[in-house]
């Protein structure tokens, strides 16, 4: 699996893969996330536009199979905390992670590919998304609080990995 920006004729495959995402949040108890047709084809859109859309692409058939998005930078979200941060350093916060749910390791691919990209990471999930929860615990990151999305006061649980840095 390869990991390249994504490109606005892949916008029907993406709204394909977060349509699919709804309903598997909603099949596994999670009715209360991303609902009313969110993330919209305009958030997207951009998000390509502003290089921060990134898909995971099965090489052997050269087909979409995930996609997430990234920024490096501070994230509003993320300014206040009921809880604590495990530093204030510079940080990548990766959002909206969905997969095709055709093939295996699409989180995992995600997470090592922004590890490779920022030491630092932080990413948040809905506290129903129990499948997100587990998925981001078994990828070493730290419970550190609850969040509250600006567009409309949810709460999120907030999770930070820092990643170790190779000795060369």
């Amino acid at each position: 699996m390869i990991v390249r920006e994504s490109v606005l004729s892949d916008l029907p495959v993406l709204m394909g893969i977060y349509s699919r995402a709804r309903r598997f949040m909603a099949e596994h108890g999670n009715t209360d996330q991303w609902t009313g047709g969110y993330p919209s084809p305009e958030l997207i859109e951009s998000e390509i536009r502003s290089h921060h859309s990134f898909v995971c692409v099965n090489d052997d058939e050269n087909s979409i199979v995930g996609t997430f998005c990234f920024i490096q930078g501070n994230d509003p979200s993320y300014n206040h905390i009921d809880g604590s941060w495990l530093n204030d350093e510079p940080y990548g916060t990766i959002h909206r992670i969905a997969s095709s749910g055709k093939m295996k390791g699409v989180f995992k691919t995600c997470i090592d590919w922004c590890s490779q990209r920022c030491c630092n990471l932080r990413i948040d999930t809905h506290k129903d998304n129990y499948p997100m929860q587990k998925a981001i615990m078994k990828q070493g990151f730290s419970r550190c609080g609850i969040i509250y999305l600006p567009r409309n006061g949810s709460p999120r649980i907030a999770y930070q990995k820092i990643v170790p840095q190779s000795k060369s």
